[in-house]
């Protein structure tokens, strides 16, 4: 995506590698005419991509064509509706694409400019709240000539525009069946993917069916895919080991992980793989809150925290601690949290208040999601309670919600500090920093900056070469540091478990970390 200089990243992500058992790295079977189960704690909150902007893009990567998308081992965009797409001009503020000719929606209409720019054209008119429009930041408008061309007029120079295309956001859709005003909420979903979505239940399942009208670049290895959605992990696991489904994706809890590792003879042959994870974990504070509001306060919940203790004691090693919001293996990554506030201390907090003139303790709600993360989500926020009320300097009162419900309330304002999780549109810095700060952040709470915005991304974005633009991101982190409206707390891995007859996992997750299901098989022969 936006970073020439994370191909290593790039590369780690798109990787994995056997902790234990050998079948999913095995070769793929001859036989194709098969079905496969998948089980995720992580269910999509819309079937609209222009609506999306979270795990629903596990589904549409699946249903759905995007211009450029990410073929099984790339590390950069390559064409997928389109036959070919590059930046017409030195300023990277003109990018031409021209369509693959033949392609159809599965309702039979055809794909041609005009409904790709219908497509993109509707998430910024309905814009909505914490959605991708705030990923189009750059574009100015969308023009067609003739039939197959489509130029992105770019209202600024932006490097990273080929990625944001890339991203399942930009899913193209019929304008027959998805209004250019408000979001189709029939339970339906029309696109030209790989796979067509014959049925959904909401929070239950989703059946998948290989699309006969197909043209990309996704090889499936199966004819049909079953995602089965878990509110917990432990009926996710128990429907693996009993063979209900084939893999899980996405919830796996420390304990659980741990657990497929050490046991493996108990486990009735099953496998589990860990990926190098780029997703974090942070703290939101709403500056419209009196207590979140208040820097102080805020820099001497920074100074509490135990990052090491809080990942040892819920994560088990499965998730790392993390001082800035760019994780370690991507360009610009830097300590800064750590910098400035070192380890723990509750003296120094303690400090921090005073000179604020509270000499109380701080009563605070911390919010959370109880189906996005996985099941250690709870837990993690029972510690984060226990640590800064054992510094006697802070009360807090924990409340959580389904994430729908907690998507809605964040994005109205409603929560004084929240916790968020976030998997990378791309494995580049401007993904970590972009998102969560102007007027249309994606935590839902505005965070104007202007020094971030105004100056460090555009002159970022200027530099084709992502390695070169650590300068800009490191100053973007002490920023954020000297504010603390955002707090990291750690970076995880990712870890795919499944039946010893399965296949294709090494190959199922491209480097937004998203499941291509088309790559998983099921093996004849050993």
């Amino acid at each position: 995506m936006f970073y020439r200089a994370s191909l290593q990243v790039a590369a780690a992500l798109a990787s994995l590698s056997v902790l234990a058992g050998c079948g999913l790295l095995s070769d793929s079977s001859s036989e194709t005419d098969q079905q496969i189960s998948v089980g995720t704690t992580s269910s999509p909150s819309t079937l609209d991509p222009a609506a999306a902007w979270d795990g629903s893009w596990e589904l549409m990567r699946n249903v759905f064509q995007t211009l450029v998308s990410f073929p099984t081992g790339s590390t950069s965009p390559e064409p997928d509706a389109a036959e070919e797409c590059r930046f017409t001009d030195a300023t990277s503020m003109a990018y031409r694409c021209t369509l693959n000719s033949g392609l159809k929606f599965s309702n039979g209409e055809k794909i041609d400019a005009e409904a790709v720019k219908y497509s993109i054209d509707r998430i910024v008119k309905i814009k909505v709240k914490g959605g991708p429009a705030g990923l189009l930041g750059s574009l100015d408008r969308v023009e067609t000539k003739g039939d197959d061309t489509v130029i992105f007029h770019l209202s600024k120079a932006d490097a990273t525009f080929p990625f944001i295309l890339a991203t399942p956001a930009m899913s193209i859709v019929p304008p027959s069946e998805y209004p250019a005003d408000s979001i189709r909420d029939d339970g339906k979903v029309t696109g030209s993917g790989p796979y067509i979505l014959d049925a959904y239940e909401p929070g239950n399942k989703a059946e998948l069916s290989k699309n006969p009208g197909y043209k990309g670049f996704a090889d499936r290895k199966n004819t049909a895919v079953t995602i089965r959605y878990f509110e917990d992990s432990e009926p996710m696991v128990a429907a693996l080991k009993d063979k209900e489904i084939d893999a899980t994706y996405r919830g796996l809890t420390a304990e659980e992980v741990i657990g497929l590792e050490d046991n493996k003879s108990d486990n009735n042959g099953l496998q589990i793989v860990e990926t190098v994870g780029a997703d974090i974990r942070f703290l939101v504070f709403n500056p419209k809150d009196p207590a979140a509001g208040n820097p102080a306060v805020r820099k001497a919940i920074a100074q509490i925290v135990n990052r090491d203790a809080l990942v040892a004691k819920v994560y088990q090693g499965t998730a790392e601690p993390l001082y800035s919001m760019v994780p370690k293996g991507i360009a610009g990554h830097a300590t800064s949290f750590f910098d400035s506030f070192g380890d723990p201390d509750t003296a120094k907090a303690e400090a921090i208040l005073t000179d604020a003139g509270i000499t109380e303790p701080v009563e605070m709600t911390f919010w959370y999601t109880t189906d996005r993360y996985g099941s250690s989500t709870a837990p993690e926020f029972a510690e984060l309670k226990r640590q800064l009320e054992a510094s006697g300097l802070f009360r807090i009162t924990l409340k959580s919600a389904p994430w729908k419900t907690f998507q809605e309330g964040f994005t109205k304002g409603d929560y004084p500090v929240f916790g968020r999780g976030w998997f990378p549109d791309f494995p580049d810095p401007d993904n970590f920093i972009a998102p969560f700060v102007g007027k249309d952040s994606v935590t839902g709470t505005p965070y104007l900056t202007d020094e971030i915005t105004d100056e460090l991304l555009p002159s970022s974005r200027k530099e084709s070469d992502r390695g070169a633009v650590s300068q800009q991101f490191k100053r973007a982190q002490e920023i954020l540091v000297k504010d603390v409206r955002l707090l990291p707390l750690w970076q995880g891995k990712l870890y795919v478990a499944a039946g010893e007859d399965i296949g294709g996992g090494e190959r199922a997750l491209d480097p937004q970390t998203v499941m291509q299901m088309w790559e998983l098989y099921r093996k004849t022969s050993w």
